[in-house]
């Protein structure tokens, strides 16, 4: 990697509170933040420059433009706009797939040759978009996926089981949408599988199951009903892949990922899987042993993220 730097397409809630825990966390040497309202860009550097006193290391913070992908590492985009009153899903999906096109064109029109993560929504079919325009091995172009349900689902469980949510091994498992599903046949607490612990403990039961998946299913829509948008978690969510790849940690996280066979899908497309992280991007897919429910889930979600993509103008 040429260097320690980040940056970071859109100043939103979740690109600046992905900067903010970067800072917090004393992740990265520069960051630089790109917005088409300049003087957004410009007043969040400022603020986060302010903390640098309190922040674990030192950091250079600012706003720029394109032309600082050049020598960055890792590009993160969570540009996007808002469903219109009105408006069709396709419709959304088509003006977000522009500005994406636009922006994924721009960083590579500075000699870019880093990682390109995604957060954007729908993930999976912009993380698609953005591979397509780079024009980057499937490697160096990744999207948040899975990550930030797989946290939840995590946090859901550990409520239950009052095990600490970093020892509980667990993946949430394609589209990033309601098409998603609980991997439980490879779920695991420190190294005993899900399934033995429901017969050993009495805080949790089968019948439990159902209801922490939709919890996690639905965690989005109650937050936004709430608080109108979700930005923390996701935020930390993308400074932990980030960390994987600057620390080539060979780290295994759902991401948004490229599956070429590796999985019984329609090829050609993202989707939420867990991938091996490291300083080359995604080392590879890992292939769990599905159950045959879940295998049908996994290509019920891929034929709808494949379906979507068919009917977009790309």
């Amino acid at each position: 990697m040429k260097n320690n730097r980040v940056v970071i397409v859109g100043t939103g809630f979740v690109g600046m509170s992905y900067a903010y825990a970067l800072l917090n966390q004393g992740v990265v040497e520069e960051l630089v933040l790109i917005d088409l309202n300049k003087e957004k860009a410009e007043g969040e550097a400022m603020d986060l420059n302010h903390g640098l006193a309190f922040a674990p290391r030192k950091m250079s913070i600012k706003a720029g433009d394109y032309s600082d992908c050049k020598d960055a590492s890792l590009v993160v985009i969570t540009a996007g706009v808002n469903q219109k009153p009105g408006e069709t899903r396709i419709d959304l999906l088509n003006r977000n797939a522009k500005i994406i096109q636009t922006v994924t064109s721009n960083i590579m029109k500075s000699g870019f040759d880093g990682i390109i993560l995604v957060a954007s929504n729908p993930v999976d079919i912009l993380t698609y978009v953005a591979w397509k325009e780079s024009k980057l091995p499937s490697s160096r172009v990744l999207g948040s996926g899975t990550s930030l349900d797989t946290a939840r689902l995590r946090y859901e469980i550990s409520k239950y089981i009052h095990i600490d949510s970093r020892n509980i091994h667990a993946y949430i498992m394609g589209e990033h949408g309601d098409s998603e599903f609980v991997c439980w046949s490879k779920a695991y607490v420190g190294a005993k599988p899900m399934l033995d612990v429901i017969e050993s403990m009495e805080e949790i039961n089968f019948e439990d199951l159902d209801h922490i998946y939709q919890s996690v299913r639905d965690a989005a829509q109650e937050i936004i009903q709430k608080k109108n948008a979700t930005y923390y978690g996701i935020g930390m969510a993308l400074v932990r892949i980030t960390q994987a790849i600057f620390n080539n940690e060979n780290r295994i996280m759902p991401i948004s990922a490229y599956n070429d066979g590796v999985y019984d899908i329609d090829k050609d497309l993202y989707i939420g899987l867990p991938a091996v992280l490291n300083r080359d991007g995604v080392h590879h897919v890992v292939n769990l042993k599905l159950s045959e429910d879940e295998q049908i889930k996994l290509q019920k979600s891929a034929k709808l993220l494949k379906d979507s993509l068919n009917q977009m103008n790309l």
